[in-house]
């Protein structure tokens, strides 16, 4: 099978040509695995961090992509799930242990043998993948491919993410950056929350319009103060500044979540500006989410089939896999961007 191939860690700022284009052998499903022919796979940032070294694979060279769309066409022997020509996606997750306390709470984010699709183990820039059939989930038949792609992963954390922010209806809720996950939140939001006004901190023009045309009642720039504070914020971005400027515009008790598995810049500046009395003071609160559970693709999966949410999606060929990370690292950002996979 045909292949893009993560050699080793590089910086896209000197490097515009990181991954490789290879013929590989066709992966084999173990006794409780499936075999799935891709057919479509988000670009997410987390793809980023793995290659400029903020999250690296162990092993190289590595197949990147956890956002992953296709069809079931071999099951392994002790498969019970799933039947051939299943409709299937794949997420984040790639395994946990299933016994430890985290795994028997609904929590298997947190397992410490938690595997990562596309940086653990072999991820859907390929034609071809294997999953444990626990960790695949069924695609509702409203999504097409692409749609469903950035719904597995973008999707599904902002879903948690919102979770993990304790909005009331009613109560504001402000989002710092606007790519693919922002807009998905910002949509599931709407539907979770009707009453609630939602802001949207955006670095680009673009960004700030695409929101608005959502529904947004307000969106400015990041250093810029919203008309009322928010009880809630959820953190989107690759960098910190984001992160210090949300704290000026929480209430009191307010929480601010982070939605990132790691930052790109230390931003020396705003991390040595943190003022307790001026960020932190009155009871506010910083939430890290980290990874995601099975049980929040399977529910947000369920929850964007009722709505239902319809991601803004631009699509690449798979030979432009190279050109689509490219564009993600340079701010060209409208929605979510994805690989289709003939």
């Amino acid at each position: 099978m045909k292949a893009w191939m993560l050699h080793g860690i590089v910086s896209l700022d000197k490097q515009p040509t990181f991954l490789m284009l290879q013929d590989v052998p066709d992966p084999e499903p173990g006794s409780q695995d499936i075999l799935v022919q891709v057919s479509a796979c988000g670009i997410c940032h987390t793809e980023l961090d793995e290659i400029e070294g903020r999250t690296p694979p162990e092993n190289l060279p590595m197949i990147l992509g956890h956002e992953v769309v296709g069809q079931v066409v071999s099951l392994g022997t002790s498969v019970s799930r799933f039947q051939i020509g299943d409709r299937v996606g794949i997420g984040w997750i790639y395994s946990s242990c299933e016994t430890c306390e985290y795994c028997r709470s609904g929590n298997d984010n947190l397992c410490p043998d938690f595997l990562a699709t596309g940086r653990d183990r072999p991820g859907g820039y390929a034609e071809f993948m294997v999953i444990p059939e626990n960790y695949a989930f069924p695609i509702p038949d409203v999504f097409q491919d692409e749609q469903a792609a950035p719904l597995l992963c973008a999707g599904a954390i902002g879903y948690r993410s919102l979770r993990l922010a304790g909005l009331k209806d009613g109560q504001r809720l402000g989002l710092t950056g606007f790519g693919a996950s922002g807009h998905l939140v910002l949509m599931l939001s709407q539907y979770q929350y009707p009453n609630s006004d939602i802001y949207v901190f955006a670095r680009s023009k673009k960004e700030q319009q695409f929101a608005r045309e959502l529904g947004a009642v307000w969106a400015g720039d990041t250093m810029k103060r919203p008309p009322r504070l928010c009880h809630a914020i959820i953190d989107t971005t690759p960098v910190w500044k984001p992160v210090v400027e949300a704290l000026h515009c929480l209430e009191p008790g307010g929480r601010l979540v982070i939605n990132a598995i790691r930052k790109e810049s230390i931003d020396q500046e705003y991390l040595l500006n943190l003022n307790y009395s001026e960020h932190l003071w009155m009871e506010k609160e910083i939430k890290s989410v980290a990874n995601v559970a099975r049980q929040d693709i399977a529910q947000f999966l369920d929850i964007a089939a009722k709505i239902p949410i319809q991601p803004e999606v631009q699509i690449y060929q798979f030979s432009s896999a190279n050109e689509a990370l490219m564009d993600l690292k340079q701010g060209r950002i409208r929605g979510a961007k994805v690989l289709k996979i003939p």
